[in-house]
């Protein structure tokens, strides 16, 4: 990259004069003005040159913001300090970053002789992960713009992209309070439910039979019952499917990206209500895994983890992270299956494994459903192309309820939502589980 070349108000001027000098035979008047214009132009040229201003005079400095939401618009900034006695035009160009996509390729703006301005751009972050701001390339003109300098500014910073967890902002400020009330996440005693131990009292007319504590009966000499609260600690497992079924777009998203936001959406919730979260990613082998636990520290781990995951063109072994799970899981624990299973032979695997899992601990299956297919179910066939449409969307949903209902047969929960409401439709279902004590 030339430090120094001539801008287009230049070249315009340099063909008007050719122009000029291409027209003076026989006219001795043009002559003289292409030579006035000539040496008026190579003056002009000198002084820009002499004008300036170096390149100490001006510093360019960017100010990224601290954190990156995928698929939200963000703002970068630069502070342009011109210290020298003269105003400049500058413009700002980025180095391409993989994760964002710039509104405006080149930023320009005046900047007055001493003085200091912030120039914006707006950026919008396109795939989620880590990754590098690079080099900053700026040009500058004088008040005269015949000459263009440039320079490269190597200012490399780090950052990293994050899934769109604006469904936790929305239930932890505005009513996660009742919420959770409701959902029995305080200690609310409630009589047969529940799995720890809270007190005994003695026995009234209307009590559950099971719930007579015999031993103390026989050491009090009178029938005593033994009340329970919910438990607030319990153990949530992730199940995050990272083959190949995750790797279509759906809108302007993967849907290994809609899952992982669901993910860390319904972990955020859960910490919030005391209980253990863990999760495993994994196509034809466990990608990672973290196991349950509820300080804030492990929180932070497992959003570390899983926040840059992408997907495999390979096929899950569901039985695998299956297995994985049983081996790591004591207690009933809710086990979170984020995946799409459309494909008939991955059905028929998931099918049976989740079964067996089922017999321990509560599943729940959350499917993403395609609004493009809902949308051709709704028109009427005019072609013969809306026909074949029309009939693999069928089939598509059929495939669909079909697997839904053998899995609620076997008393897993189902959700299938569409992809843009994965993150409520699973923190809704998880509320609803924590407030039915199914745990």
């Amino acid at each position: 990259m030339l430090p120094v070349w001539v801008t287009q108000r230049f070249l315009l001027l340099l063909g008007a004069t050719a122009l000029l000098l291409a027209c003076a035979p026989g006219a001795a008047r043009l002559a003289t003005a292409a030579t006035l214009i000539g040496v008026l132009l190579g003056a002009a040229l000198l002084a820009d040159l002499a004008l300036g201003p170096r390149r100490s005079m001006l510093r360019v400095e960017r100010q990224a913001p601290e954190h990156w939401t995928l698929r939200v618009d963000a703002e970068l900034r630069y502070s342009v300090t011109n210290r020298s006695g003269i105003p400049v035009r500058l413009g700002i160009i980025e180095t391409p970053v993989r994760t964002l996509t710039f509104t405006q390729d080149e930023i320009a703006a005046g900047v007055p002789p001493r003085s200091r301005v912030l120039l914006r751009r707006r950026v919008t972050p396109v795939a989620r992960g880590p990754d590098e701001l690079g080099t900053l390339y700026v040009w500058y003109e004088s008040a005269l713009g015949l000459l263009r300098r440039r320079m490269r500014l190597a200012q490399p910073e780090k950052i990293r992209v994050y899934p769109d967890l604006s469904a936790v902002e929305r239930y932890g400020r505005l009513d996660v309070h009742n919420r959770f009330i409701e959902a029995g996440l305080r200690r609310l005693r409630m009589l047969g439910v529940g799995t720890e131990f809270e007190s005994l009292r003695e026995y009234a007319q209307g009590d559950a039979f099971r719930t007579i504590d015999w031993k103390a009966s026989a050491r009090r000499g009178r029938l005593m019952v033994a009340q329970y609260e919910v438990e607030r600690s319990q153990s949530v497992m992730l199940l995050l499917d990272c083959g190949r079924l995750m790797t279509p777009y759906v809108g302007a998203q993967r849907k290994i990206d809609y899952a992982v936001t669901a993910a860390l959406s319904l972990a955020s919730i859960a910490a919030l209500a005391s209980d253990r979260v863990g999760a495993a990613a994994f196509a034809h082998e466990i990608i990672t895994a973290r196991a349950p636990r509820s300080t804030v520290a492990s929180l932070y781990d497992l959003s570390e983890a899983i926040y840059d995951l992408e997907p495999r063109f390979e096929e899950a072994d569901y039985a695998k992270v299956f297995s994985f799970a049983g081996r790591r899981l004591r207690r009933r624990s809710l086990v979170v299956l984020l995946t799409d299973v459309v494909d008939p032979i991955a059905q028929s695997t998931v099918l049976g494994e989740l079964a067996a899992l089922s017999r321990k601990h509560l599943v729940l299956c959350l499917f993403m459903n395609d609004a493009a297919v809902a949308t051709v179910l709704q028109r009427s066939a005019e072609t013969l192309d809306d026909v074949y449409q029309i009939d693999v969307a069928l089939g598509l949903a059929h495939e669909r309820r079909a697997a839904a209902a053998h899995l609620e047969r076997l008393g897993i929960v189902v959700v299938d939502a569409p992809a843009r409401s994965l993150s409520i439709a699973l923190i809704d279902q998880y509320l609803r589980i924590k407030q039915r004590g199914l745990l």
